[in-house]
């Protein structure tokens, strides 16, 4: 049942992304040939007025495909014939389709939760470390730099310092106050270092106003921490290997599915929600960068468009794509293998 729920909630992520495309294509006059969920073999389909809807066999994926979308077309309903606005509003419509589906997902975690956690400290464990640096009613401005707006900040940023040693700043008596390197709480398990909090913060209680402003909080959250954890791969932060694809994926949701069944079958269900949010987000966001064959890839040529008044020709534009798509896929391929290799081994070639 969880396995179906998870799989159910990726193909509504791909869904909404598509789908995204789909309506605004629709809304602006473009024909839509192909609405198609999945990829590779055709499962089946059918036609319902001048588009073709088909259902693929593997779940990883799905396409719009557009009339004079990547080919030259003199209808007046094809793609590449409309404004650039219009064109612009469509690339970009699946990526904000999924981050809005990301806060709808937000949302409906955050209403099960009976109080919500603030960024103020409230207390310390018995032996805490940090309770030597911080004081209670600290209010926590940031950490290593990354500025914090709630409680998820602080247990990302927090969880992702350098030596469990981060610079952390706060805000005391209306005072900012820079406590320099504070050590975390740290033990070992298996042979590796790990983090735990050490401290508690003040509770934020449950009202409507509380519910709306943390289900944006979350998001933005959320957000923030997709975008710096890719700045973290750029830069060299986050390795190879604390990447995965969809069978690193598969795998994590069957991990915090098990863990959620500790204790009941809906904290399972929630941990699946969870890290679907988290997916989609990432999903919106890694689209919308500027890589050929990516949403973001086209918006750029649409941009560039905009500028000089006049397209980049079709088949240098194919041609970027078509090189930038191969090399996604063999990007994909490498983090696949290392998906199965640390499966196998539990610990990958990255």
């Amino acid at each position: 049942m969880l396995i179906i729920i998870g799989i159910l909630l990726f193909e509504l992520i791909i869904l909404i992304h598509e789908g995204g495309h789909f309506v605004a294509a629709k809304l602006s006059g473009v024909k839509v040939n192909e609405f198609a969920l999945g990829m590779g073999p055709k499962l089946f389909s059918f036609t319902k007025g001048e588009t073709k809807y088909s259902f693929r066999l593997l779940p990883i994926g799905g396409y719009c495909s557009m009339e004079g979308e990547d080919e030259e077309s003199d209808s007046p309903r094809a793609f590449g014939n409309k404004p650039t606005w219009k064109r612009i509003i469509i690339v970009a419509a699946g990526a904000v389709m999924n981050i809005l589906l990301g806060l709808i997902m937000t949302l409906v975690l955050v209403l099960q939760q009976p109080y919500f956690a603030s960024s103020t400290v409230e207390g310390f464990a018995e032996n805490s470390v940090t309770a030597d640096y911080l004081q209670k009613g600290d209010r926590f401005e940031s950490i290593d730099g990354y500025a914090i707006l709630n409680s998820n900040d602080i247990r990302f940023a927090l969880a992702t310092s350098k030596d469990f040693k981060p610079e952390i700043k706060v805000n005391r008596n209306g005072s900012s106050v820079d406590l320099g390197n504070v050590p975390l709480y740290t033990y070992e398990k298996d042979g590796k270092k790990i983090m735990a909090i050490d401290f508690y913060v003040q509770r934020v209680d449950k009202n409507f106003f509380s519910v709306c402003g943390e289900t944006i909080g979350q998001t933005v959250s959320t957000v923030r921490m997709v975008w710096s954890s890719l700045i973290g791969l750029i830069t060299g932060k986050f390795g190879f290997n604390e990447m995965s694809g969809p069978v690193g994926i598969a795998s994590a949701v069957t991990t915090v599915a098990s863990q959620g069944l500790e204790s009941s079958f809906l904290d399972a269900v929630n941990n699946i929600l969870y890290l679907m949010m988290v997916i989609t987000i990432n999903l919106g966001i890694f689209n919308l960068l500027p890589i050929p064959a990516l949403d973001g890839g086209r918006l750029l040529f649409l941009i560039i468009e905009l500028i000089r008044r006049k397209p980049v020709p079709q088949k240098y534009e194919g041609l970027i794509h078509g090189v930038g798509f191969a090399l996604l896929m063999v990007f994909m391929l490498a983090v696949t293998f290392n998906d199965i290799v640390r499966l196998v081994s539990g610990s990958g070639f990255g």
